[in-house]
């Protein structure tokens, strides 16, 4: 996927609008993926999992690959 505002942050953003770190698993950042979607899944039970989900759907539309 290209840069920061491409077509494929924005189909990323999305993924991880749905399931939390579904967008960071799309993108190939398997470690960030699991880490957002277990934090998710377990604030979620104190109904604070929706810091995590913005914050997944932000790092997927923001993302820039190195080099």
């Amino acid at each position: 996927m290209a840069g920061q505002g491409s077509a494929g942050n924005v189909i990323a953003a999305l993924a991880s609008f749905f399931i939390p770190g579904l967008g960071q698993l799309l993108q190939g950042r398997l470690g960030m993926a699991v880490i957002q979607f277990v934090l998710a899944a377990g604030l979620w039970i104190f109904l604070l999992g929706w810091i995590i989900h913005l914050w997944s759907i932000l790092d997927a539309a923001l993302w820039k690959p190195r080099g």
